[in-house]
Formats: structure tokens, C-alpha cells, sequence
């Protein structure tokens, strides 16, 4: 069973849905009727006290940069003019599922969320913004059963790993194409019509509206995470769990007992060898370990496959997938990209080593947005984690490699689970 025809499992966090982002009913779209039974858009603090209870739960943001949500919050509530949200479910990553899914399953959650951000910050409108059309239905569905007190609108996309970029957002809503701006002015400081904006993962929000409904369970709220786990050979799972289980663990949940490391936080965490898998889960202890939780998305490296091949297609995805706005980054993931190929398929020069490191260490920071720096990072992380792979690929051609064609780093790809009444991904959407 490939990760491309596997129906993804949905587990939720052990010892029920109170508190969960993967609560209400498994495998059915959420209801109005079934989300307000469960205590969603009830009365809560205030607008301030929920700010503090999420501030000192620690709530991180879960697109992938984890930063503090409170700081975002107040730096937009605090930004002047009349603030604007964003619901941001425009998942770039290939090995993610958790947006798309809490949108098509959870889309009351996620617009309890988007209310409790729009009441702290004093915003007087609201975007959900996706490419995904299945759940751009169950949003509207939603909107429908339950208008919120703010106007929100639906914002539809076409899907690009750059597309979900902040800043890419904001271009989109105004009018413009879905790529990347430069920076500063950041969101908060002037964003959509000009005005400071909250750009929001989905997930985030769902937290936010969890702590609102149950402030008793904020610590566990925010240090728990949802987790898209894939492997070349294993079926993904769509899961959630708490900080401080270790890699391992969650390897073995997954079917990969056996992994030897790990791709991680998508395609900007990095390639990681069998030691890491000791660490926890948990953003900080990760980045002091030199990779990153990003947005949840981790593939095991089993037995059988190779990391040189799981280094080439995510650079390939990630070269496919550039904006084209920055020399730099088109000159610098080809060049990065040729250079994995030509070492997956035997064809490397002596100096293929060489020039990666060169660049993995000299790329970073030069483009207008990430996917220069998670290409780099996937290459130099390949020479830190797997030396001796690479040693062996300077040496002699690698059958595992031989047998993987180009495919844009398709392979990559996990089909979104199933939810009643919409059909699950038949094939890879990226």
C-alpha cells in the first residue's frame, strides 16, 4: 500500500474528545447542532482574560514557525486602525493533512477560533482562506448553519507550497496573485486593506477556541499537537499527542518501529538519523537539536528506502514550487536539485558533497520567503544525518534511487482522510 492510494487513519488525543481537536464525531462533518452540544461558542472570559489564559498556556502557533499566538494577538489588537483576521488553512506542505481535514470535519471549531481572535484583536472582519474545495463547502456550510458576529468571507486559492506564506495571504485577499511580498511591512503591522491582520493558522485558532470552552485544560490544549505521520512504506496517520512522547513512539504508531530517522516539519525540519528519534516531541527541545516540529508533518525513514531519494524529492518539490520572484531562489534549488539527482542516480561528480555544502550553508536567507532555506536545509541536513549514504552514492550507483523517477516530489504526498459525505483524496492534489 502506497502512501498515495492509503486511506489515512484518524486517531484522536487517548482518554477522550474533551479538550481535543480531533473530538465531536469520528468520521463525520461537524454539525452547528453537534459543536454547541459540546459546549462550542459558548460564553467566556473576556476578551482579555482569554488573551492572558492563552498567553500563559503557551499556545504556539502550529503553521509551522510556532511562534507565541498571545504575541501575535496583541501585537494586531495593539496595531491601530480596525484589525482583520485570517483563518489560514492553505496547506503547502505535501506530507500535511491536518488543515484540510479540520476544515472539511471541524469547520465550526475552526470559526469559533476565528471569533475568539477577531473579539481579542477588535477585528471587524474575517477571511477563511484555502484551495482546498471540499472544505471550502463545509465552511460555507457552516457559515450558513451559524453566522458569526463578524462578517467572514471565503477566500479560494490556487494550491502552491508558497501560497500559505503570510504575506502571500494578504497579496491574495487584496487582489493580488498568492505570492510572497517583501518584508517588513509585516501582517500585523499592515495587512489585508491596509489594516493590521491576524494570519492564523487553522489549527491555532481551533486551540483557541478549545481553551475559550474548557480554560480548566489550557496547558493540555496547547501542548498538544496534531501530527500528519507518513513512511514510503506504512499507511499515514492523521493523530494527535501530547509533548514529550518521544519520536520513537510515534514511529512505531505509525507502522515505522524499524525508522532509522526522519524527514521533519515537512520539508523545512530536516533530515534527521536514528538518535533523534529519542527526542520528545516538543518545539523547543527539537530546534535546540538542530530540526524543527513545523507543521506536524514528520516521514519515517523505513527500511528499504533511501535518504538521498527522500532528500532529492523534497528539494525537487520544493524547486517545482518556487515562486519564480527571486533569481536566487530559481538558480539555487536547480542547482540544488540537479546536484541530489545526479547523486540519487550515480551520475555525481567528486565535488557533488562539496557544492551542496557550499550552498546549504550559503542560500539561507536570500529569498523572500522559506522555500530557499528549506531546500538548503534538506541538503545540508542530508551531509550532517547520513554522511556515509552519501559516501556510498559518490561510489556506486543506489538501486533504491535507480528505481525512483522525477516526480516533483510527489511521493511525498498524503491523501487527506475520509469524512462522511466527501470522498478522500483519490490521488496526490500537490
Amino acid at each position: 500500500m502506497t502512501v498515495a492510494t492509503a486511506l489515512t487513519a484518524v486517531r484522536p488525543l487517548p482518554g477522550g474528545p474533551v479538550g481535543s481537536v480531533l473530538g465531536g464525531e469520528p468520521g463525520a462533518a461537524e454539525s452547528a447542532e453537534t459543536y454547541l452540544r459540546s459546549g462550542g461558542y459558548g460564553e467566556a472570559a473576556s476578551p482579555g482574560r482569554l488573551l492572558e489564559a492563552v498567553d500563559r498556556s503557551g499556545l504556539r502557533g502550529r503553521g509551522g514557525a510556532g511562534f507565541p499566538a498571545a504575541v501575535k494577538l496583541r501585537s494586531v489588537r495593539d496595531g491601530g486602525g480596525v484589525p482583520v483576521v485570517v483563518a489560514n488553512g492553505e496547506e503547502g506542505e505535501p506530507g500535511s493533512v491536518k488543515d484540510r481535514w479540520l476544515l472539511r470535519a471541524r469547520p465550526h471549531l475552526v470559526l469559533d477560533g476565528l471569533s475568539r481572535a477577531a473579539e481579542i484583536t477588535g477585528a471587524g472582519q474575517g477571511y477563511v482562506y484555502l484551495s482546498d474545495p471540499y472544505a471550502a463547502t463545509q465552511v460555507r456550510r457552516a457559515l450558513r448553519e451559524r453566522p458569526p458576529r463578524i462578517p467572514v468571507e471565503v477566500i479560494e486559492t490556487a494550491h502552491t507550497y508558497v501560497a500559505g506564506e503570510e504575506t502571500s495571504v494578504v497579496r491574495r485577499i487584496n487582489g493580488g496573485p498568492a505570492l510572497p511580498a517583501a518584508k517588513p511591512p509585516r501582517p500585523y503591522e499592515r495587512g489585508v486593506a491596509g489594516q493590521p491582520t491576524l494570519v492564523a493558522n487553522v489549527e491555532t485558532l481551533a486551540r483557541i477556541a478549545l481553551i475559550a470552552a474548557h480554560p480548566d485544560l489550557s496547558d493540555t490544549i496547547a501542548r498538544t499537537t496534531l501530527l500528519t505521520l507518513s513512511s514510503w512504506r506504512d499507511a499515514p496517520v492523521l493523530l494527535e499527542a501530547p509533548y514529550g512522547v518521544p519520536l520513537r513512539d510515534l514511529a512505531a504508531g505509525q507502522g515505522s518501529g524499524d525508522a532509522y530517522g526522519a524527514l521533519m516539519g515537512g520539508l523545512f525540519g530536516g533530515l534527521v538519523g536514528s538518535g533523534a528519534l529519542d527526542l520528545p516531541l516538543d518545539p523547543v527541545e527539537l530546534a535546540a537539536a538542530g530540526t524543527s516540529l513545523g507543521c506536524g508533518a514528520v516521514r519515517f525513514l523505513a527500511p528499504g528506502g533511501c535518504p538521498v531519494a527522500v532528500a532529492h524529492d523534497a528539494v525537487d518539490h520544493l524547486a517545482a514550487e518556487s515562486a519564480r520572484q527571486c533569481g536566487v531562489c530559481v538558480s539555487g534549488t536547480a542547482a540544488l536539485r540537479d546536484t541530489l539527482r545526479q547523486l540519487a542516480t550515480g551520475a555525481a561528480g567528486p565535488d557533488a558533497a562539496m557544492c551542496l555544502d557550499r550552498w546549504a550553508g550559503g542560500l539561507p536567507g536570500r529569498g523572500a520567503c522559506g522555500l530557499l532555506d528549506a531546500a538548503a536545509g534538506t541538503a545540508g541536513s542530508l551531509l550532517r544525518a547520513f554522511p556515509d549514504s552519501v559516501q556510498d552514492h559518490l561510489s556506486a550507483a543506489c538501486p533504491v534511487c535507480a528505481g525512483c523517477p522525477t516526480t516533483g516530489g510527489h511521493r511525498l504526498v498524503v491523501p487527506v482522510p475520509d469524512v462522511a459525505g466527501i470522498r478522500p483524496d483519490p490521488a496526490p492534489v500537490h
